[in-house]
């Protein structure tokens, strides 16, 4: 007579726990098995500035946009919308969530830029700044569309070690070109860098980025990606501003200055880039942080008056003076905390 077989552990003794077998290490000569943990959040690559295209076969390029950074995150459980610096804006970019909802994909997180586009089909930092409330708003966008530019994990599988190649013939098939909807491809461009940059500056587009087309994904600013601006564009943080009856919000100039190792130093000012409506709203922001003395020497000033150095603003400029302060300056709009906004370092 055969014996009967042993009872499995489970029918045994109901009181014992039910354990797998430990997962092997992941193969990767064989992506397929087994799939990836999706990654909660992914600190951006970031470009790194320089003055000229860079030369090569090596490269690939693209229009720079002038939007917030931005991660989709296409999960099994819905859709989140992360900014540069972690925040949960999903609610904020109405139109953009949906969009990712209808994207073929169980599971996802693209790279890219959420912008508002001007007639002329440029991406506007201060329509998008409109579109939200303005800085501290709390209003939602149906304006703004989603600029992918690269696909960090795709239906289990986490891509940052795959080449960028690889990574947007991916997210092609995810975001075909010339899709006219909430979430479009930033398109590649082949050329030559030079010619590409005078193009970008002739039709009045903030510059190119350029891209090491075999670099994996890394997080953080090492030179697998690169910006090439047309005019200079940078955070600096407002430290006054001289009152002016003439001029919108009463902002006749705001007074700016720059981070230098611990301290703050004096850049100049800024008196163009306003309109009626965020000019109202920068001096709003502005005389809820008036002091009586100014955080940084800004030598004498007529009709100043002085805040705490907690705006950043984004102003466009072309040069330097020979003694540090900003030349032909722009106001750009106010950049915000989640944004991870960033403040112009003096060497």
């Amino acid at each position: 007579m055969t014996k009967p077989p042993k009872p499995k552990p489970l029918l045994q003794d109901a009181e014992k726990p039910v354990r797998s077998r430990p997962r092997k290490p992941r193969d990767p000569a064989q992506p397929n098995l087994p799939l990836d943990p999706m990654p909660d959040r992914i600190e951006p690559c970031l470009a790194l500035l320089k003055a000229r295209p860079p030369k090569g076969d090596d490269w690939v390029y693209e229009i720079k946009w002038d939007g917030y950074r931005l991660s989709v995150h296409v999960e099994p459980t819905g859709i989140r919308i992360l900014t540069r610096g972690g925040y949960d804006w999903t609610d904020r970019f109405p139109a953009i969530k949906l969009a990712a909802m209808w994207l073929p994909v169980g599971t996802a997180i693209l790279d890219g830029e959420a912008v508002v586009l001007d007639e002329q089909g440029r991406s506007d930092f201060g329509l998008l700044q409109q579109s939200l409330g303005g800085r501290g708003g709390k209003k939602s966008s149906s304006d703004a569309i989603f600029m992918a530019f690269d696909l960090l994990y795709f239906d289990g599988h986490d891509l940052r070690k795959s080449e960028l190649d690889l990574r947007r013939h991916l997210l092609e098939d995810l975001v075909p070109a010339g899709e006219q909807g909430d979430i479009r491809l930033s398109e590649e461009i082949e050329a030559d860098g030079d010619q590409l940059l005078a193009s970008a500056c002739d039709h009045g587009l903030e510059g190119i980025i350029a891209k090491r087309r075999d670099a994996p994904y890394r997080s953080g600013r090492l030179g697998d990606w690169l910006k090439i601006k047309c005019v200079q564009s940078d955070g600096f943080l407002i430290v006054g501003y001289e009152k002016s009856t003439a001029s919108f919000g009463g902002i006749g100039r705001l007074l700016l200055a720059a981070r230098k190792g611990d301290d703050f130093v004096y850049v100049g000012g800024v008196g163009t880039g306003f309109n009626e409506r965020s000019a109202a709203e920068l001096r709003e922001q502005m005389d809820k942080l008036i002091i009586g003395k100014p955080a940084v020497d800004t030598g004498r000033k007529r009709n100043a008056v002085f805040v705490r150095p907690e705006l950043v603003a984004d102003i466009e400029y072309r040069a330097w003076t020979h003694d540090g302060k900003l030349r032909h300056a722009s106001y750009k709009g106010l950049r915000e905390v989640q944004d991870e906004a960033m403040v112009y370092e003096v060497e």
